[in-house]
């Protein structure tokens, strides 16, 4: 019998060898919500393929549309069933919420409100709070227990918090948000300036919230090079990149792909959901972290009682905050700039919540 490591290789190319396997795993329930949309199209085949959750773990896609989306909604659901995908088991399409999360163990946010032109940062939060309540309602009452959930759609630090809010039942542990796009837009930023390749740089971090307030910091990431791992802060040698056009260049990414393109980050997008879960479900590799967002306990002085992006590793399903780093007075303004608009941001989640309350 082949070693697993080789096995697993052979399996990303090639899937059908997944049958070698002697102990076939059971399928798991993935859902995505949104799927109709772009973001949502590009995942559901990488989901089906295995990169989020391994090459050897069949799943089950339930896809959430709305319901004027419901004739497109099938068309993904034919095109997966057309692809004859190995790892692809089943597929749900539906517009309503119970039999979408209905027994899922992992939950892929996308769908929301999207912002539009004139829109501030209150519109959009006003919109999509009735929304995560909604969803947080199924989610506590449907989903098997322990699902895991990531939440994409913006504003996806202050949506994960009102899920969490409207959800207590389930561990604040289990709810995240995504900051690794923004993590892999720094890696790639760093990889261009330096010449490498984006898998030789690694410990890059994004901190605070998903918006233009975040701060990539690589401060501690660091490179492999021919003279062997070194940090990044050396190699560039240039502080006004690393504090100016570095941050402002991860910062407004999702700008210039929508202007580029006329249309927002999507293959970027739902690449970056992967990452984030597969390295949240399966672990991180060692020595090496990742940004995610999760709810704040206080590390790095960072109040509690929000979504905030940290550093973390993960193993066996669970993260763990990146601890003792050091901050310099530059990180902390910047640090605490993201956590005063997030502040802000749950201020105006509750006022929305209690105005419909009162309704």
């Amino acid at each position: 019998m082949l070693p697993n490591s080789l096995l697993q290789r052979l399996a990303s190319w090639c899937p059908w060898l997944l049958r070698l396997t002697d102990e076939p795993k059971q399928p798991v329930k993935v859902l995505v919500t949104g799927a109709a949309g772009q973001i949502g199209y590009a995942i559901v085949a990488m989901i089906a393929r295995g990169l989020m959750l391994g090459p050897d773990q069949p799943v089950v896609l339930h896809m959430l549309g709305i319901p004027k989306s419901a004739e497109t909604l099938n068309g993904v659901r034919m095109e997966l069933i057309d692809a004859a995908l190995p790892l692809l088991r089943g597929v749900v399409a539906t517009s309503d919420e119970a039999e979408a999360f209905r027994g899922v163990n992992f939950a892929v946010l996308i769908g929301g409100w999207p912002r539009k032109e004139g829109m501030q940062r209150k519109d959009l939060i006003a919109k999509n709070v009735p929304i995560y309540q909604s969803q947080a309602s199924a989610l506590q009452q449907h989903a098997a227990p322990n699902c895991k959930v990531l939440v994409v759609a913006n504003p996806a630090n202050t949506n994960a918090l009102v899920l969490k809010e409207f959800a207590p039942a389930v561990p604040a542990k289990n709810i995240t948000c995504l900051t690794r796009l923004d993590h892999n837009r720094a890696l790639g930023q760093i990889s261009e300036k330096l010449g490498v390749h984006v898998g030789d740089v690694r410990n890059a971090i994004v901190w605070g919230n998903h918006s233009s307030t975040q701060f990539p910091d690589a401060s501690h990431a660091t490179a492999r090079t021919q003279h062997g791992e070194m940090p990044v802060v050396e190699l560039i040698a240039d502080e006004k990149w690393l504090k100016e056009e570095f941050v402002s260049v991860v910062q407004q990414r999702g700008e210039a792909v929508i202007k580029a393109r006329k249309q927002s980050s999507s293959l970027s997008a739902a690449s970056a959901d992967c990452d984030h879960m597969r390295d949240w479900i399966l672990g991180t590799p060692k020595g090496t972290w990742v940004s995610m967002g999760v709810y704040s306990d206080g590390s790095y002085g960072v109040p509690e009682g929000i979504f905030y992006s940290f550093p973390v590793t993960c193993d066996k399903g669970e993260w763990s905050i990146v601890q003792g780093l050091e901050v310099d007075d530059f990180a902390r303004s910047k640090m605490e700039l993201s956590a005063n608009e997030l502040d802000e941001e749950r201020s105006m989640a509750y006022e929305f919540v209690s105005s419909e309350i009162d309704q």
